[in-house]
């Protein structure tokens, strides 16, 4: 990270006061109201149906006053729902001051809830000119950086196929994909340093260094505080929307961490231990021959063409794509079942076929058991709804009655740490960190037969990460069977009983988890 260090460096030469002041927040307030949709004519009208009323209030930010300069790497800390994402939003123009003003002199290229603007319907060709143009880009910027994005998403023949089929992997491998190509003055990165498999997240850290040494200011929000103190300048602690603290992030950081609201780093490791193999002669889960197709359009274009061109025969179009083809395998009764692979192997493709959400095009899948699955977190979320809606919402999706739901609901939230005010506020204006610790709480209240994990060890900030593996290994413990999807490989040898390498559709190999993890690496390689 030479050009980072440079930066600091730089900085640390040059008060930030006697800089260029690219961002300038003058007595900043975000106001929201409880139950209210911030400038969303049709909640109000439902409101207005329901004689819903509203006068409860809460600030998001209050009477923030700070500027920032070019040549600065700033670092935003604090625990969920202290307002880092709200000020990123606003900074990068998503979201209206109520009060005050921010003066911000230059393009903004924002790296936070990577894909917000994707539609699932359209394919990834099509979100690159929606997500493309949401960023600041020309029609003509895209067409001519289109090809550049598609490269380095290494989505392949995926990339004309609707985003509903692709796993959280690759719509975080497209996104970043689009927003790293661009060149902006004040780069802004909200937790958007993991994205996708190993070989993808080597490629997504070099450019991100290029993206962070061609931008004059960075503004970073973290949970990492020995990625703040190595590489921030400055480091800005927010609680409860407002200012504790602003300076070096070595003296910033040391008050975060010495006052009651932080839990260590150490807490965010998974504490499972290690499992011994206890496989039961039942059979709870029978995979034979399985295999899921996609039709894809060849290129954009002929995808236009089709949609002209109805009744006529279109089959050149077309490319069948088969994401899982002649998987084999079956889940005993203990088994904890590890399966790793790079992204678009068909890891959450399988996933969604053993839940039911897809019907295999070839074989057969049978389980004789009560799934549950923590797949997407979110996935089924209305982000126009509140969060209150949302459990209800996401818990019939899981196959709770309502007054199932009911009986759990104040667990649901006492388990997600959300506050009684922002469970009533809409989920779009939670951050990323809030949408995970509220679907996982959801999810995990459910007692499983069958526990499928895809990806859910990421949820939150470093005290709900303690809660969750908790949590996870009751469920493991509680459940006949579970299934991982994960590209965490300590977690793999150390808690799955047996790992299925998927690689291309395909399975590659199927054993002992330590050589499943070995095959992986060279595949890798």
């Amino acid at each position: 990270m030479n050009l980072i260090r440079m930066k600091r460096q730089n900085s640390l030469n040059s008060p930030g006061s006697a800089g260029e002041a690219l961002v300038r927040i003058q007595k900043l307030g975000v106001q929201y109201f409880i139950g209210r949709h911030r400038d969303n004519l049709k909640s109000r009208v439902i409101d207005t149906v329901l004689n819903r009323r509203h006068k409860d209030e809460f600030w998001a930010l209050r009477d923030i006053d700070v500027s920032f300069y070019a040549g600065e790497i700033i670092g935003i800390i604090g625990s969920n729902g202290a307002g880092k994402t709200t000020l990123c939003r606003v900074i990068s123009k998503l979201i209206r001051p109520d009060e005050g003003r921010a003066d911000v002199f230059g393009t903004v290229s924002a790296l936070f809830a990577l894909g917000m603007g994707f539609k699932r319907h359209l394919s990834g060709r099509e979100n690159i000119y929606i997500n493309g143009l949401m960023l600041g880009f020309s029609k003509h910027q895209l067409s001519r950086l289109a090809s550049e994005i598609i490269e380095f998403s290494d989505l392949g023949d995926f990339i004309d196929q609707p985003l509903k089929y692709y796993s959280s992997g690759m719509k975080s491998r497209l996104g970043f994909s689009i927003a790293a190509v661009m060149e902006p003055d004040i780069l802004v990165l909200d937790e958007a340093l993991s994205a996708g498999d190993l070989r993808f997240s080597e490629k997504a850290g070099n450019r991100l260094k290029e993206v962070i040494g061609r931008s004059k200011l960075v503004i970073l929000v973290t949970h990492n505080m020995d990625f703040a103190e190595k590489f921030c300048t400055r480091t800005i602690w927010l609680h409860q929307g407002t200012v504790r603290a602003d300076g070096m992030p070595d003296e910033v950081i040391k008050k975060y961490m010495e006052s009651s609201l932080y839990t260590p780093r150490k807490k965010k490791r998974i504490t499972l231990k290690e499992t011994v193999a206890c496989s039961g002669k039942q059979e709870i889960v029978s995979v034979k021959e399985a295999g899921v197709r996609f039709m894809l359009e060849s290129t954009f274009l002929e995808s236009v063409r089709s949609k002209f061109n109805a009744g006529q025969n279109n089959k050149d179009a077309k490319k069948e794509l088969w994401a899982l083809k002649d998987v084999s395998f079956k889940v005993m009764e203990g088994d904890i079942l590890g399966i790793i692979g790079p992204n678009g192997a068909g890891k959450t493709t399988l996933c969604r076929a053993l839940c039911g959400i897809l019907k295999p095009d070839a074989g057969m899948i049978r389980t004789d058991s009560r799934i549950t699955a923590l797949l997407t977190f979110g996935a089924g979320f209305n982000i126009e709804l509140i969060g209150k809606d949302n459990i209800y919402l996401n818990g019939l999706m899981l196959g709770l009655t309502k007054k199932e739901i009911e009986g759990l609901f104040s667990d649901i939230v006492e388990f997600s740490g959300i506050s009684e005010k922002f469970i009533c506020q809409p989920v779009k204006n939670y951050s990323s960190g809030m949408r995970a610790r509220l679907a996982f709480s959801i999810a995990s209240m459910i007692k499983p037969d069958v526990f499928i994990i895809d990806e859910a060890l990421n949820a939150g900030d470093a005290s709900f990460y303690e809660k969750a593996s908790s949590k996870i290994q009751e469920l493991i413990k509680e459940a006949r069977a579970t299934i991982v999807v994960t590209h965490n490989i300590k977690f793999m040898e150390k808690v799955c009983t047996r790992g299925i390498l998927l690689n291309k559709g395909k399975i590659v190999f199927d054993g002992p988890p330590p050589d499943a993890v070995s095959v992986y690496k060279q595949l890798i390689r």
